[in-house]
């Protein structure tokens, strides 16, 4: 059987990205689908970290938490964090451009990869202070922190509590409320 090795990788930029249908996103160019739609317990367990952020930042007054939206980091990186909470004022781009304060991404079988390592060398290059990776089926999350320009993992936590300090704002985030 004969081998073909193609050297040509299609890269795309914002302008490419922005009219494509369906949920995607871009990193160095490359173009990943975020198919199939995330499932139920995805959805639930999303909800509620978003939940539980909002209330947590009620007194804040310079951070917001946010579900999925673009964070533009350059013209060929696009990413769609899952659940993120940002320090600064929205403008009227149809993303973000800032990097975000933290960042939870609850895995499934088609993003477990690119969360663990592609998206984790990203945050921690771009300076996203605290990364969590919720792992929805053994129901632990992995809490990293940014110290001196790289993550230091927290704690693994099921149910319990941790602290997060942002730009001022101080809160405690209960896990045991993510699963219910």
């Amino acid at each position: 059987m004969r081998s073909f090795k193609f050297n040509y990788i299609p890269r795309y930029t914002y302008d490419d990205y922005k009219n494509w249908k369906g949920e995607w996103e871009l990193i160095d160019g490359i173009a990943y689908a975020m198919t199939p739609a995330p499932g139920p317990k995805h959805q639930l367990v999303s909800n509620n970290i978003a939940w539980q952020l909002k209330e947590n930042l009620k007194n804040c007054q310079k951070c917001k938490a946010l579900l999925p939206i673009d964070w533009k980091i350059s013209d060929d990186t696009v990413l769609q964090p899952d659940n993120l909470v940002i320090c600064f004022e929205l403008d009227e781009k149809p993303y973000i451009t800032k990097t975000p304060s933290v960042i939870f991404e609850i895995l499934s079988p088609s993003t477990t990869i690119k969360d663990r390592n592609i998206k984790y060398q990203i945050y921690e290059t771009e300076g996203v202070e605290y990364y969590i990776i919720v792992n929805i089926e053994d129901k632990i999350s992995k809490v990293f922190r940014l110290q001196s320009g790289k993550y230091i993992k927290l704690a693994d936590v099921a149910d319990e509590k941790i602290y997060f300090e942002i730009k001022n704002c101080k809160f405690e985030f209960d896990f045991s409320k993510i699963w219910e």
